[in-house]
């Protein structure tokens, strides 16, 4: 698994997570229950993670979408 994405905007992690579905990749979201613990104040970034072979292809779907970092 590649880390992706990270981010604390849940809309963001929330379009990219579209976006690659859309796309056919899968793709996981990590740390979204971290807030649970923190408080709920957003402060713990949100990973977005893919498999290996996904990468490249997802890395240029979010660039194509202006979500890249």
């Amino acid at each position: 698994m590649k880390e992706l994405l990270r981010s604390t905007d849940p809309v963001r992690l929330s379009h990219a997570l579209h976006l690659l579905e859309a796309e056919g990749i899968l793709a996981f979201e990590l740390d979204q229950h971290m807030s649970v613990l923190e408080g709920s104040i957003g402060v713990l970034p949100r990973r977005i993670m893919v498999a290996d072979r996904d990468e490249f292809m997802a890395r240029a779907i979010l660039r194509d979408a202006g979500l890249d970092e």
